[in-house]
Parts: structure tokens; sequence; C-alpha cells
């Protein structure tokens, strides 16, 4: 049975907007078609062991000859906004040089297209798909990746910019550098220390290049970055795991936000890292610390940690009883609300947008329908943490329900199912899940309940 949309539960301004999310290697296929060049995850995913069961990106949901029909499923849902990224690889081949007059065909025809239909197009620079040229010249971690990427981004923008008003720079910094360059977990497989502090350096600089790219090319943009957060928390109350959770949170969290949103790295982790520190020049922080439109976060689940009895990085704790999703996430909304709370208190904010939040289940297709009411129960949840927040003063304005689509799940494959429509990845169907009528109906009582009198 199909839950109700509550509006009851979910108290938010009348001009929150609603949105989903999706990214250009999850979801377009046509790797080889238009000119398109390859990048690290076509590489990646074709190497034997690297992704569950061998599965790649190749055809994904082929939303790169249907999107029309995946900008139907988004008009029917009532969004305002819709977040996708742009291919790096289809709009240049080889990372730099000539642009591919095709790929750059393709994101205008989507982007009239969502704009046809009343929908606000959010558009992220880069999800992770590096051109394999660039990574054959040293990847992230060599700087003049930097100095591609605003290459990368003045050419989007200069063919964009005169419709598109919303700019994320970069997704998930953290992800690109640790578990692509450090651990070896995503593309390109890199299991270096150095190696991802140094991405990571150079990717938080290529954001505040961006920012001032994407600035000076459209003088009515807004433009922001989207950061991926943990909560974290002790698993006893001793001084030990107190530790833990402050050297967990650094090397997550503040590595990251600190220099975006104060100019500088966390002194208790330079400390850490200091001898695997990558080379800053004079500047970079300024640029990387550029202020924000509006800031991205992305938040999924919650980590309880304990301090690593040989001294080590701290250790993951399991607790039994408690709610996991597909991917043995913790389902914990209230660290939704830590965090954006944390963010006030701690920082000087801009608008914030949660732009990535949602869970993977083993959905199943029963007589042509997907009930899936844990998904639905996941997202009320997480919106009653937004709107929590947005009482106690943090300036959250939208919503972005990751994914519209079941989606190649990285080194998962298709294993994993985020949608709210699903995808029959044999025959490219897709199939409205019973949280699709579900977030689109609270959709629609919430703009009911902002427009009536009183």
């Amino acid at each position: 049975m199909e839950r109700s949309a509550n509006i009851d539960d979910v108290r938010l301004p009348a001009g929150f907007r609603w949105g989903a999310a999706v990214s250009a290697y999850q979801i377009e296929g046509a790797v080889t078609e238009g000119g398109r060049g390859e990048s690290i995850w076509d590489r990646f995913s074709a190497t034997p062991g690297k992704v569950l069961n061998g599965d790649t990106g190749a055809v994904a949901c082929d939303s790169y000859h249907r999107y029309r029909e995946d900008v139907r499923l988004v008009r029917e849902l009532g969004l305002d906004a819709f977040r996708f990224s742009i291919a790096w690889p289809r709009v240049l081949p080889e990372g730099r040089g000539r642009p591919n007059e095709a790929g750059l065909d393709f994101y205008d025809r989507l982007v009239d297209e969502l704009l046809g239909a009343g929908i606000d197009p959010f558009v992220t620079l880069y999800h992770w798909d590096l051109p394999q040229t660039l990574e054959d010249r040293g990847g992230w971690p060599s700087r003049e990746t930097v100095d591609a990427f605003a290459e990368f981004v003045e050419v989007v923008v200069g063919r964009l910019g005169d419709r598109v008003r919303h700019w994320i720079t970069q997704c998930e910094p953290w992800v690109v550098a640790w578990l692509g360059y450090g651990e070896g977990i995503h593309a390109p497989g890199r299991t270096s220390e150095a190696d991802a502090l140094a991405a990571a350096h150079h990717v938080l600089l290529s954001h505040g290049r961006a920012v001032d790219v994407v600035r000076g090319a459209s003088a009515e943009a807004e433009v922001g970055i989207t950061i991926d957060l943990v909560a974290f928390h002790p698993h006893s109350g001793s001084d030990e795991d107190a530790v833990a959770v402050a050297r967990a949170d650094g090397a997550r969290n503040r590595w990251i936000l600190d220099p975006v949103l104060r100019g500088a790295y966390p002194e208790d982790m330079l400390e850490r890292f200091a001898e695997v520190l990558p080379h800053v020049e004079d500047g970079d922080l300024e640029t990387i610390g550029a202020p924000l439109d509006f800031l991205g976060v992305n938040y999924y689940t919650r980590n309880i940690v304990r301090r690593h009895p040989a001294g080590g990085d701290p250790v993951v704790v399991e607790v039994e009883g408690t709610e996991h999703t597909g991917m043995g996430w913790e389902v914990y909304p209230d660290g939704l609300y830590e965090l954006l709370v944390r963010l006030r208190d701690d920082y000087e904010l801009p608008p914030v947008y949660v732009t990535e939040n949602g869970a993977a289940f083993a959905d199943q297709r029963s007589n042509g329908s997907v009930p899936d009411p844990q998904r639905a129960s996941y997202v009320e949840r997480h919106l009653r943490s937004i709107a929590r927040a947005v009482e106690d003063g943090v300036p959250v304005r939208g919503y972005f329900l990751w994914s519209l689509l079941d989606n190649f799940e990285w080194a998962l494959g298709y294993s994993q199912r985020f949608g709210i429509v699903y995808v029959d990845f044999e025959t490219l169907e897709r199939v409205p899940k019973s949280s699709y009528r579900w977030y689109r109906d609270l959709i629609a009582a919430h703009r009911r309940t902002a427009a009536a009198p009183g």
C-alpha cells in the first residue's frame, strides 16, 4: 500500500525548490557516439575486477537517446529543478583543445527541453568522468588538470550560460580524491595517500577557478559546490572515542569544508597529514575560498566510530538493530539536521541546497508496478529533518532527491537501485515506482498548503 503525502510532517517555506538529480556517466550511455572521448570510468569499468559483475556505463540508462522521455518524467513529478552533469569527454574528447560540437549540441537540446517544460537546470560541471587523456598526464594530482578544467568550464558556460543560471563546480571532492586516488575503489583506481591529498587540493582549486570563470561569463549566474558530509558519533562516552570523532570528521568533512568556507585547511589535519601534504601555492586558498552563491550538501548516513587500538584511523562500528539501506548505510535522518545546524554554527553559511539524498533498496517489479514504501519513508524522514533545520534558521532553499532513475552505481555496477523510476536494464523501459507517485503528491500538497490563505 502506498504511503500518503503527509504535508503536516514536512513544513517547508513557500519558495522551497523541489528537484531530483542524476549524473552523466551513470545514465547517458552512448560512450562512443557523437565524438565523445574516453573517460577514466570507461577505462576503469572495462578493467576486469574493478566493477561488480563486470558492469560498465557503456549503455547505462541510454539517456543520451531517451532524454526527452526522462524530462517528461521530471515534468510529471512537478519538479522545479533538475540537477544533471556535463560529461567532460563528450565536450572536450581530449580533455583540452577543440570542443566537440556534437557533444555541446546534446546539452543544448537537454537544457532547452528542460526549460520548455518549466524546469530550472542545475548543472554540475564535474561528476567524476575525467577524460582519460588527462589522467594519462597525471590526473587530478597534477596541477595541469586545474587549468584544463578551467578551459572546459569556459567552453560549457560559453555555450549554455545564456540559459543556465545555477552551476555546481564539483561534486563530492572527498570521493573524487580518496576513493579514486587514495583507496582505489573508484576510477582511476590509484592507492596513494599523497595522490589523494594532491587530488583533493587540485579539485578544490579547480572549483575556485571555475567560480571566477562562471561569473565572468554569466553575470546572472549563481555558482556553488556540492560537498558530501557524514555525521560522526562516538561509540562510547570516552575521551578516546571523542578524539576518534574529531579525527574522522577532520579528514572526511573539515578537510573539504574549511578551505571552501574559511579559506584554510584545518590545523589538526595539517599536522596529521604533514608528511604527505601537497604543494600549496600563494593565493591557492584565497581562490578556493571564493564566496559562494550557495552550498550543495549531499547526505546519506552517519558513522559511529571508536578509537583504533593501535592508534590508526578511527574504526567504524556497526550497531545491531539499526535500519540500513541496500548499500549497508544506516538510515539516520537526524544526522542531516545535525550537519545543517553545525554548518550554520561553524561557518559563514550561504544559502544551502540538499543536492543529494536518497536510498538504494532491492526493488522488485511485480505485475507491472514497483512498490517501494521504504524509500518514501526514508525521504519523508529526511525532509522532516530539513524542515526542523529551516525552523532553526538554516537557509535551506531546496532538495534534490537522488535519484530520478535507477542507474550505474559506480563500482557496484547495476546492483543498487537508487531511483524513484525503475529501469529495466535489458529493455531500458522506465517504470515509475510508488515512491515516484508519493514524491509527486508530496510536492503538490506542499504547493497547495503554501498557496492557501492565512
